[in-house]
């Protein structure tokens, strides 16, 4: 089985992409399509040069692999995609071979958190329209109603979130998912050491979170913006 984990930037992302890593029948891939789309767009990344140089930017090799046979003998084959990523003129046929999940988070987080890795974020930035484009896609011609995951809902129960998201997968749940070695891990993009940090100094999923963030200002008008966005998927969530 493959799983296309759809979400944006600072959404719990990398701890899931851990916890399948941590299975032991699970390979995993972190943002397949991230070289790609920053030689389609010009956008300029931190680290942009060397994500380019470092990973594949032909989105059509990219998505070969993402539907092709589960790599290194495993059962799972985990990607890891930032809905954004999959800009206009990519092939998206790859992803009907896929069970395709959306991670979402609340849009207040994801600008607070993204704010102390990048500055200047527009809504193209954070991946919540994209996710909604995708979602809708995926509905139409699955003719389903694809799965919904809230990272909050993840970080208040572990291990009671996994295990429905593994039964919704069809796919055994194992504690396993539920720590990791502090480090990183082997599949970590070159980007890694701009993005990952906290990540890295944890082994496990972190507590529930508390209150929403306070923003102001630009920070405030566009959680605002993608606020709907979210709303609309949280109400398919598990």
């Amino acid at each position: 089985m493959k799983i296309a984990m759809w979400s944006g930037p600072r959404n719990l992302s990398t701890a899931m992409m851990y916890a399948f890593a941590g299975r032991g029948d699970c390979v995993v891939w972190d943002e397949p399509f991230y070289a790609a789309y920053l030689e389609a767009t010009g956008i300029n990344h931190p680290m942009r040069d060397e994500i380019i140089a470092e990973h594949e930017p032909d989105p059509d090799r990219v998505a070969s692999i993402c539907k092709g046979p589960v790599p290194q003998g495993q059962r799972y084959f985990y990607q890891k995609h930032m809905a954004m990523h999959m800009v206009d003129g990519f092939d998206r046929r790859w992803m009907r071979s896929c069970q395709n999940v959306f991670l979402i988070r609340h849009p207040a987080r994801v600008v607070a958190s993204y704010a102390k890795k990048r500055e200047g974020a527009t809504l193209n930035d954070i991946g919540f329209i994209q996710q909604d484009q995708l979602f809708n896609e995926v509905e139409g011609w699955s003719g389903t109603t694809p799965l919904v995951i809230d990272s909050d809902d993840i970080r208040a129960d572990p291990a009671g979130m996994l295990q429905k998201l593994c039964t919704a997968l069809d796919i055994p749940f194992t504690r396993k998912m539920l720590h990791w070695p502090s480090g990183g891990n082997e599949a970590d993009g070159i980007w890694a050491s701009h993005w990952y940090g906290a990540v890295h100094r944890s082994t496990g999923f972190e507590g529930a979170e508390g209150p929403l963030p306070a923003l102001g200002g630009a920070y405030a008008e566009l959680a605002a913006q993608a606020l709907p966005y979210y709303q609309r998927l949280s109400e398919y969530k598990l």
